[in-house]
């Protein structure tokens, strides 16, 4: 199959299965050209409350999802008997693909500052507000750095539950999640029951996605009712640099992992995958993209026992395309809010967009409900850039098809590492020429 037709077959699959998300957004830019701000101000009022119910849906699971994720994913790969085998060099490799990721997307959004242009749309009476919020918050930081260490540290973990403070929560619950890796059996019924929040909060957050289309178009609707169709051009650039993000993962980090740890040809891998990569592309969703990526890698001569042990986790833990958009999209919304920040708060924003995108679902729009735990690293909600956030969502299906795919191409990548420094990997399979063989 030639590679414009898997692309338009990528395209019409997310489409296909993700109608309603471009109804939505269409509608929305319709009726908020009809239906302007000045001539019709009631309109404009429901569009932004269906928005922000919206919004608020995304806010209540951000918590147990990500706690539950966190409680479930570290447990798991502690009681797995390939730990010892496989495990460690999994998660280094994935700690520095993430890194990588968040760095490039701290780097770009830095300096080429997307949000720039979308600053014209935004309250200034609402952005000066926001900016003496964080700017207190960043002053705190400097002035009392001790305290900030100690209070990292929480002394009651449902007092900064009940707070919604997420970094605090976070580190009881990395730790919390370490300990039951180590007592064996008797921690079953724990994880069970954080397996359970688990799939509820998952079942509530399909429902939420189903509010996806309604919501979108309130979003986009109101925006475009309060400023016209001319604020899409203030989101180029933000999709510009994602897109110049994802393509350096492709082109130089992916290549340089394979290089430094292995001895596996990246043209060869890619090669492999391709089916699995324009599948993800198209459905936005990593999840649903698994068994494709592991029948794409099986095919190619990497072993069942590598394949079925790292890339379903890889699939679970492994964002590093969700941590650069989170990081590049909490950039740009300062940016627009005119938020200064100063380095050590943007290295706070790319290490909470690691934390988030480990428990980012790998379904459609997942993405954007972890941006929560993000802002709140740094003292702001959704809920105070309904504005910013129209932006992020109007862009949300294309900057969705771009960071899943790098999501299941670097799952691939450490999958093929790790078969390599295994000998887990048939070598004549793998640098067949003759594997033509369409999967889609």
């Amino acid at each position: 199959m030639g590679f414009h037709m898997q692309i338009l077959i990528a395209l019409l699959l997310g489409i296909k299965r993700n109608w309603h998300i471009f109804a939505g957004l269409i509608l929305g830019i319709v009726c908020g050209i009809l239906f302007p701000q000045d001539k019709f101000p009631f309109a404009h009022q429901i569009f932004s409350f269906v928005g922000q119910i919206f919004i608020n849906a995304i806010q209540m699971v951000v918590i147990p999802l990500v706690i539950s994720a966190i409680v479930i994913g570290i447990s798991s790969i502690g009681d797995n008997k390939q730990l010892a085998k496989f495990g460690k060099k999994m998660i280094l490799y994935y700690a520095i693909i993430t890194v990588a990721a968040v760095t490039i997307g701290a780097l770009l959004g830095t300096w080429l500052q997307p949000g720039i242009q979308a600053r014209e749309f935004i309250s200034p009476d609402v952005a000066q507000e926001l900016s003496g919020v964080v700017a207190g918050m960043i002053n705190d930081q400097h002035s009392h750095l001790a305290q900030i260490f100690l209070n990292l540290i929480p002394k009651n973990p449902f007092y900064s539950l009940s707070l919604g403070d997420m970094v605090p929560i976070i580190i009881f619950v990395l730790i919390f999640s370490v300990a039951l890796s180590k007592i064996g059996e008797i921690n079953r019924p724990i994880v069970s029951f954080f397996e359970s929040v688990f799939a509820a909060t998952m079942k509530v957050t399909d429902w939420i996605m189903y509010l996806a289309a309604p919501g979108i178009f309130g979003l986009v609707a109101s925006s475009v009712s309060s400023f016209g169709v001319q604020i899409f051009h203030g989101v180029g650039k933000y999709f510009l640099v994602i897109f110049i993000g994802i393509m350096l993962q492709f082109v130089v980090v992916y290549p340089l992992m394979l290089k430094t740890f292995s001895k596996i040809s990246v043209i060869k891998l890619y090669s492999a995958v391709t089916e699995a990569a324009m599948v993800a592309f198209g459905t936005a969703s990593s999840s649903a993209t698994l068994p494709l990526t592991i029948t794409c890698c099986e095919k190619r001569g990497i072993s069942s026992k590598i394949c079925s042990f790292v890339l379903p986790l890889g699939a679970t833990l492994n964002m590093d395309g969700s941590a650069m958009v989170q990081t590049i999209a909490v950039l740009f919304l300062t940016q627009a809010y005119g938020i200064s920040l100063d380095p050590m708060t943007i290295i706070q924003i790319a290490l909470l967009a690691m934390v988030a995108s480990s428990t980012c679902a790998g379904i459609p729009g997942a993405g954007l409900i972890t941006i929560a735990l993000v802002l709140n690293g740094i003292g702001l909600t959704p809920e105070q850039m309904v504005t910013g956030f129209s932006f992020l969502f109007a862009l949300d299906r294309l900057t969705d098809m771009l960071r899943t795919t790098a999501n299941v191409v670097s799952d691939t990548v450490v999958a093929a590492i790790i078969a390599d420094g295994a000998n887990e990997i048939n070598y004549d399979l793998f640098n067949s020429d003759e594997f033509e063989k369409d999967l889609v």
